[in-house]
């Protein structure tokens, strides 16, 4: 199969504004000498993404020419003053594997290079697990041979200044590397080829225990008056004296006790303690704002992707978490969309699902049904989309293990919004609602042939008057809608579905797909 494309020869300066600037960091790469050099995201097996400009860069000697070349194809850069250059391929189309060779002084040849679509995983802890910890785990390594899909993981690193290269390789997915595959981008990835039989590659960037405002850039975040307070907090805790040694000195002390712990629980058949983290210097934390954006995004900002997956928030809903959220998840997606260059392109995220012990009380504080509703409400953004997992978690366990459902269902909304299949792709999403004497109607989209109860009555349903009073509510569904009352509130003001860290709730629609936690109040 010949590749379709053409090559487009540009400076580095013209086809990516603001690129230069963005990489202002200390390269990995970058080297006092005459050879041409790429980051490591170009490397072998590497999957290019089809049918847009794709981006490819690196260092030379200041003025020096470099060629790329793919399948007979020939594009040509000068190296700017400070030895940057930038190439352009046109619109490649899905094939491979073919070679690609980037020449100046020196040669450099890409072998197994594939063709078609990839796309950016990025999240923390629920991102990062792996398929070796994802339900079914040795059936799903042993069945993955799937030499057409590869994965990229960014190495883990905090950086104080946007850098140029990062580690990292492709790998080829097989039953000998999948059990290191972040389990939600594999899963993700696995629907998309086998629903378009095209090569599929996922860049994996992802932290456990990481917060959002560590993963936006400086320049988005640091104006913004809402999160003073979180660079107040760092200010503050920079300002501290750090030492080394004795930060050290007092981890090794915490490792022996931990290690003595973690025998125990394993003799008693329990789960170990959590392992203390390595020290570091509190402006090189994790957490820090930007730390993650600059480390781990900034490399592979302009590797043409086609979309972006999202699995975070568990770190924010603490707190006020939630209500900053409301600022930081858009302020994210305009951000890297500004930077990639590629517009709006297609953004999904997980709304969290259910977790720990369930709460009969109808009007308990959640602050994960809190951040599950930022998410509902931030679909209002351009070309995004939502997996719904309220019935996918597990109430022991903030990293629950059906990592296949998570990925399906973000997987069916890209097959249908950006690959326009016609399936279903999205449980109910709230539409609006009528107060009607004692009664109050909700109205849904995404309905996809009618509402549903799964497993027998309707639940989850709570109402309150203008006292703010919740009771548990009866409910029942009328085609495309789902009429809430109860008698102990004669004067409904506003209905809950589903809000609580881990709510009973079965409301689905006719593809089974879940109706998302919702209220209709502000309270």
């Amino acid at each position: 199969m010949s590749v379709a494309h053409q090559l487009k020869p540009t400076n580095a300066f013209t086809s990516v504004a603001g690129f230069f600037t963005l990489v202002s960091g200390l390269s990995l790469f970058e080297r006092a000498t005459a050879d041409v050099t790429l980051p490591s995201i170009f490397s072998n097996h590497m999957v290019l993404q089809q049918d847009v400009a794709v981006p490819v860069w690196g260092r030379a000697e200041p003025g020096e020419e470099v060629k790329v070349s793919i399948a007979g194809k020939t594009a040509a850069a000068k190296a700017d003053g400070s030895g940057k250059w930038m190439v352009t391929l046109d619109h490649p189309t899905a094939t491979g594997p073919v070679t690609m060779t980037v020449q100046g002084k020196n040669t450099i040849s890409i072998d197994d290079v594939l063709i078609g679509e990839v796309w950016l995983g990025a999240g923390q802890s629920n991102m990062q697990m792996n398929v070796g910890s994802a339900n079914n785990a040795r059936h799903e390594i042993n069945s993955a041979k799937s030499p057409q899909i590869r994965m990229f993981t960014v190495e883990r690193k905090t950086a104080v200044e946007p850098q140029e290269d990062c580690g990292g390789k492709w790998v080829v997915c097989s039953p000998e590397t999948a059990i290191h595959f972040s389990a939600t981008a594999y899963f993700f990835g696995r629907e998309l080829h086998q629903a378009l039989n095209v090569p599929v590659g996922l860049i994996n960037a992802s932290w456990g225990g990481t917060t959002i405002e560590a993963w936006t850039s400086m320049e988005a975040q640091k104006d913004e008056p809402e999160l003073a307070p979180i660079f107040e907090n760092w200010k503050q805790k920079v300002s501290q004296p750090y030492d080394e040694k004795m930060a050290m000195a007092r981890y090794e002390k915490q490792m022996v006790f931990w290690g003595n712990q973690a025998e125990k629980a394993k003799a008693a058949g329990k789960q170990p303690p959590q392992k203390p983290k390595t020290p570091i210097a509190p402006r090189l934390e994790p957490n820090h704002p930007a730390n993650l954006f600059n480390g781990m995004i900034a490399p592979v900002i302009h590797y043409a992707i086609r979309g972006a997956i999202w699995y975070q928030g568990e770190s924010n809903s603490m707190n006020n978490g939630p209500h900053l959220y409301e600022t930081q998840l858009p302020m994210l997606v305009k951000d890297w969309r500004q930077r990639w260059n590629q517009g709006d392109f297609p953004f999904l995220w997980v709304q969290l699902p259910n977790f720990k012990k369930r709460n009969d009380d109808p009007g308990a504080v959640s602050n994960w049904a809190s951040m599950r509703e930022v998410f509902l409400k931030q679909l209002v953004i351009p070309n995004t989309g939502m997996a719904i997992c309220i019935d996918v978690g597990d109430e022991g366990n903030i990293h629950p293990k059906n990592k296949q459902t998570v990925g399906r269902r973000l997987a069916l909304w890209a097959r249908a919004r950006v690959y326009h299949e016609e399936i279903p792709y999205s449980g109910p999403l709230p539409a609006g609602h009528e107060i009607n004497g004692g009664e109050v109607t909700i109205s849904f989209t995404h309905t996809d042939g009618g509402l549903k109860a799964k497993g027998g009555e309707l639940k989850g349903f709570a109402i309150a008057g203008n006292d703010k009073k919740w009771i548990w509510a009866s409910a029942r569904i009328d085609g495309d809608k789902v009429i809430v009352s109860s008698p102990e509130v004669a004067g409904p003001a506003a209905v809950r579905y589903a809000w609580g860290d881990n709510p009973e709730c079965n409301l689905i629609n006719h593809a089974g797909l879940p109706a998302s936690p919702f209220r209709t109040d502000d309270w």
